[in-house]
């Protein structure tokens, strides 16, 4: 596990960026695993700008995001298919037909669990993950739990994480219940993983999920057993940590 300790929200952003900048580089038809929420906005934008300059080509990258409010269709403002199309998708020239959201209409979660997990293993697999980390240390939407889920599964959200996501809709009662998540085996068998942190908000489960012991009552410790984790945390973030 690598650490990489930035002074603030832009550099974090920045540095995120370059790293998969020079993943699209080094292979065009890359296979990128995406994340939502509000702290990778500012590495989309980089890359956004890079693209803009003529710096980097996405029309042979491929993408499979991490998750989807259960519930929620392509056109409401807070799902995670608007999400991508409003800060990546449409600003750069990737092909709308390569890229893969769950499905937050689909009722039937068995069905739709299935066909996610067929997309992702039909493209034979992750070359970089994104990841965001939430405030009880979930990745995707893999909430603490006393199992880790290997595939992509339909979760009922915590009342943190429902708390957390409170401020992006009008009232509480509108916040979703369920998701669909990819599995934390899944997650794990990228070839690499890219984590990104900020805010003193996030120092305390940052050391767990570093300097505590793996389980999954911290699902993003797991992490801890990935051969190629680079987490990319602001000066904030990084604040409590203790090991070199």
């Amino acid at each position: 596990m690598k650490l990489i300790q930035t002074k603030d929200y832009d550099d974090m952003s920045r540095k995120a960026a370059n790293i998969i900048s020079a993943q699209v580089i080094l292979k065009p038809d890359s296979v990128l695993g995406l994340a939502t929420g509000s702290t990778p906005i500012g590495t989309y934008k980089k890359l956004i700008e890079w693209y803009q300059k003529g710096d980097l080509d996405f029309s042979d990258v491929r993408t499979v995001n991490l998750d989807e409010y259960k519930g929620l269709t392509k056109e409401n403002d807070q799902s995670y298919y608007y999400f991508m199309n409003e800060n990546l998708f449409k600003h750069i020239n990737i092909d709308l037909t390569k890229t893969n959201i769950p499905d937050g209409t689909e009722e039937d979660a068995k069905k739709e669990c299935d066909r996610y997990n067929h997309v992702i293993e039909s493209m034979g697999g992750i070359d970089l993950q994104l990841l965001g980390l939430g405030n009880n240390g979930h990745i995707g939407f893999n909430e603490p739990c006393d199992t880790f889920d290997k595939l992509t599964h339909c979760v009922t959200l915590t009342q943190s994480t429902i708390d957390a996501n409170a401020r992006f809709f009008e009232k509480i009662e509108d916040v979703p219940r369920y998701a669909y998540t990819m599995g934390i085996g899944q997650i794990m068998s990228a070839k690499k993983v890219l984590v990104v942190v900020n805010g003193k908000g996030k120092a305390e489960i940052l050391k767990k999920v570093i300097e505590g012991p793996v389980t999954p009552f911290v699902p993003a410790s797991i992490l801890q057993f990935h051969p190629d984790v680079t987490i990319v945390a602001d000066e904030e973030a990084a604040s409590l940590l203790t090991l070199e």
